[in-house]
C-alpha cells in the first residue's frame, strides 16, 4: 500500500485554503495535515507536525512565503528538527516574477499559479513527493534565463567547467547536461539508452554531490555557471 502524502497549506484567504483542502482531502493519498495563515504559522507547523509537502503562498501577513520557505528548508533555531524536510511547491498569482524565483532560490521545489485546475495540482503534490520539480521544462528555461545571473569566475569557460563539475563521473555530467536542458527522466533513458530507474539514481547521486535540492536548483545552478 503507498503511504499517504501529509500536506502542509499556508495561505491567508480562509475561503482558498477550503477549497485547496477539499481538493486535496478527496484523494486516498494525499491528506491535509495542518493549514496556517501566514508564513510563521507554516514555520511553527511543520516542526511540530510534520509533512511531506507544504503549498505556500507568497503574499502574507506577519511573514510572507519567502522568508518562510527558507526557515523550513534550511531548519529554524529554537525549533525541534522535523523527521523531514517537506518539499514546498509556491502558490503565486503572477507567472515568472522576482518573488517567485525568491522563493526557489531559498529552496521551493516549483511553483504553482493559483487559477492552476485541480488535476494538475494533485499531480504536482506527487510529483515533487517523488524528488522532481513542477515547472515545465520550458517555463524552468524561461525562469532561469529571466533571473540567473552568471558567476564570474574569472577563467575560461572550459576550465570552467570542469572545476564546477569535477565531482561527477562522465556519466553523470552526460546525464547533467541533460537535466539542465529540461529533458524528464524518460526522456533521458531514451537519449542515452538506460532505464528509468538507473537515470533516477543516477540523478540522485549529481544532487547529492553538487548539494542541490531538485532538478530546478540544477537547471539554475547550470545557468548561475554558464554551463548550458
Amino acid at each position: 500500500m503507498t503511504a499517504e502524502i501529509r500536506v502542509g497549506l499556508t495561505d491567508d484567504q480562509p475561503l482558498f485554503r477550503a477549497g485547496i483542502a477539499m481538493v486535496i482531502n478527496s484523494q486516498p493519498d494525499l491528506s491535509v495535515r495542518w493549514e496556517a495563515s501566514n508564513g510563521a504559522e507554516a514555520v511553527a507547523l511543520s516542526a511540530s507536525t510534520p509533512v511531506d509537502v507544504v503549498l505556500m503562498d507568497l503574499e502574507m501577513p506577519q511573514m510572507g512565503g519567502i522568508e518562510a520557505t527558507g526557515l523550513i528548508v534550511q531548519g529554524r533555531p529554537g525549533h525541534p528538527a522535523a523527521e523531514t524536510v517537506p518539499r514546498i511547491i509556491v502558490l503565486t498569482t503572477f507567472d515568472l516574477d522576482d518573488k517567485t524565483f525568491r522563493a526557489i532560490n531559498a529552496g521551493a521545489s516549483g511553483f504553482l499559479l493559483k487559477t492552476t485546475n485541480p488535476e494538475f495540482l494533485l499531480a504536482a503534490i506527487r510529483t515533487v513527493h517523488a524528488g522532481n520539480a513542477v515547472i515545465a521544462p520550458g517555463a524552468t528555461a524561461n525562469l532561469v534565463r529571466r533571473f540567473a545571473s552568471p558567476v564570474d569566475t574569472g577563467s575560461g569557460a572550459g576550465s570552467n567547467r570542469e572545476d564546477t563539475l569535477s565531482l561527477l563521473t562522465p556519466r553523470e555530467r552526460d546525464l547533467f547536461d541533460l537535466v539542465a536542458r529540461g529533458l524528464s527522466n524518460a526522456e533521458i533513458a531514451g537519449e542515452l539508452h538506460l532505464s528509468e530507474a538507473t537515470v533516477k539514481t543516477h540523478v540522485s547521486r549529481i544532487l547529492g554531490k553538487l548539494e542541490l535540492r531538485d532538478r530546478v536548483q540544477l537547471v539554475i545552478f547550470a545557468y548561475q555557471h554558464g554551463l548550458v
